[in-house]
């Protein structure tokens, strides 16, 4: 299966993220060792620098870490770490974005908070 590309961001970035997805779902638990960048580079169909690239993001924050001669692996306190970074992006991406609309639609914090309410329940 290919890997569905979004345009607008490096590919090394995405692979980063789906790597951060797999440990967050516990489907990379910490500890455990994660394909090679050439596993990689073949699932995704890609080129393996970009692959290393994507890998070696994640090595520079902390999130995975080498063992010599032996591959890649989650690093202890990684599904935390990540999960304190999503919230924050999230929180930036999302709530901060949504705050300053609702502000210029003169939508109260009360209002807001029952349209978060509706939207919980999908009506």
């Amino acid at each position: 299966m290919a890997f569905q590309m979004d345009d607008s961001r490096p590919i090394f970035v995405q692979i980063a993220e789906r790597i951060e997805d797999d440990i967050i779902e516990s489907r990379m638990p910490e500890e455990s060792q994660v394909p090679s960048t050439n596993q990689f580079a073949a699932f995704y169909q890609i080129n393996p620098a970009t692959a290393a690239k994507g890998v070696n993001l994640l090595v520079d924050e902390g999130i995975l870490y080498k063992k010599r001669g032996i591959g890649m692996f989650v690093a202890e306190g990684a599904r935390r770490k990540l999960m304190e970074k999503r919230k924050e992006q999230f929180y930036e991406q999302y709530i901060v974005t949504m705050v300053k609309e609702a502000q210029k639609l003169g939508i109260t914090v009360e209002q807001l908070t029952e349209m978060v309410r509706r939207g919980e329940n999908g009506q």
